[in-house]
């Protein structure tokens, strides 16, 4: 493994506390240099590291619609350097490093201004289908 690669998958920042707040539906995370975020449940779950998500490969990434209203059931540590979310629409396979925690922090707002648009492109909304 080359240097560059090792330094890809390197954590820079350690969170110092990790707080879900489920009746919010926010996970609230400060770091060791001082930031501190707080991520809606929605944001996590569309945002999802999983391949579920993401997709294998670059511009596979799935849109994820009707999150509005999701919750966190649990966290679970992996290893010293992530956590698994379990949200209440079932879905947990999503492995979140500390780095891809800090990094959506930091650009939560590119982010979430991104996923609006591409919901917007494709007609898809973020509350779930009604029933009838």
């Amino acid at each position: 493994m080359s240097a560059d690669k090792h330094e890809d998958l390197s954590t820079q920042h350690w969170p110092v506390e990790i707080r879900l707040k489920q009746a919010e539906k926010v996970l609230e995370v400060d770091f060791d240099d001082g930031a501190k975020f707080r991520y809606p449940a929605e944001l996590l779950r569309v945002e999802s590291p999983s391949a579920e998500v993401m997709g294998h490969g670059p511009g596979q990434k799935t849109i994820v619609a009707g999150r509005r209203h999701v919750g966190i059931l649990a966290l679970e540590p992996v290893g010293n350097y992530a956590i698994r979310i379990k949200f209440d629409d079932l879905h947990d396979t999503g492995i979140y490093s500390w780095r891809y925690l800090y990094e959506l922090g930091r650009d939560q707002e590119k982010i979430w201004a991104e996923y609006l648009k591409a919901l917007a492109e494709k007609g898809l909304s973020r509350d779930p289908p009604t029933r009838h």
